[in-house]
């Protein structure tokens, strides 16, 4: 069986170091970072990620500023406070919680982010630097944390075949292109395949390192993972509860009971890359306060 990867372990471990971090420059500085996250209209899930990420600046230490704008913000008032914020010296990360009201265009609101407050790595500007391993940017949160947890399992990847199920922008892509770049937590031989390829399981077959995120249940069953591979599944998807069909469960994209007898490692749903996420989002803001100061 494999061995379970806690994200909450790995999460808690590197934000009792960023709290240090934080405070140590608090005491240099006599400031502290700053993320300011925008939310606009009352999407339900996008709520609950706002309050996380308001929580989880309160642990380490970040101050959080919120701007909570009703459905029917017009666009060039977003564009108004964003311009705002990009100014704000106590503002060293901006997020736009996605995604926006039909009305707005995603593309302009954060393309106005300034690159060096965009710390969700959205940005074109960082979506480049990630591409050409420029280190002075901001690396997307749920990749990065895939990164991280990859490391935790996989001690020497020079060389490692690591395959990606899924080619969105948000992970698929810039994953791929975080872990082939010449570095000590990536250095990997890089496939992506996606639902165009006729025989998926042709290529997650070949995996040492498997990431899905294909936004899909039952995307990788126990017969496409070679023996011993680490999995992470990146994959959140509600289903109904095969123990009480009145009720829904979480489940990733990988047959977990499957898969778990093939690998050596895997992240369970919940449980895995979920804690990582905003854990990586709070680092790049401490990242973003450093390099805004000279530090």
């Amino acid at each position: 069986m494999a061995v379970i990867i806690d994200g909450k372990a790995v999460a808690a471990e590197l934000r009792d170091d960023i709290r240090k971090e934080v405070f140590a420059l608090r005491e240099k500085t006599g400031k502290a970072p700053g993320l300011a996250v925008v939310l606009v209209g009352e999407n339900p899930a996008s709520q609950v990620y706002v309050r996380m990420k308001g929580k989880g600046c309160e642990e380490v230490g970040i101050a959080s500023y919120q701007h909570l704008l009703h459905a029917e913000t017009s666009q060039e008032a977003l564009l108004s406070l964003i311009n705002k914020l990009n100014a704000a010296p106590d503002v060293n990360g901006i997020l736009v919680q996605l995604p926006l009201p039909a009305h707005i265009n995603e593309s302009a609101i954060i393309n106005a982010i300034n690159p060096r407050k965009d710390v969700d790595g959205f940005h074109p500007v960082n979506v480049g630097k990630v591409v050409i391993g420029d280190e002075d940017c901001f690396s997307p949160c749920t990749p990065y944390g895939c990164q991280v947890l990859i490391n935790r399992h996989v001690k020497d990847l020079k060389g490692k075949h690591l395959v990606v199920v899924g080619r969105s922008n948000i992970v698929g892509k810039p994953l791929a292109n975080m872990m082939v770049q010449k570095n000590k937590m990536a250095n990997c031989v890089v496939t992506v395949c996606h639902t165009a390829a006729p025989d998926i399981a042709y290529y997650t077959r070949q995996a040492d390192v498997l990431v899905v995120a294909a936004g899909r249940p039952d995307t990788v069953r126990g017969d496409m993972v070679k023996e011993g591979a680490v999995v992470i599944d990146v994959g959140v998807n509600r289903v109904a509860d095969p123990a009480d069909p009145s009720k829904t469960k979480l489940v990733g994209d990988v047959n977990f009971d499957e898969v778990s007898k093939v690998a050596s490692a895997i992240t369970p749903v919940p449980g895995g890359v979920g804690p990582l996420t905003i854990t990586m989002l709070l680092a790049n803001t401490l990242k973003a306060f450093k390099l805004q100061n000279g530090l």
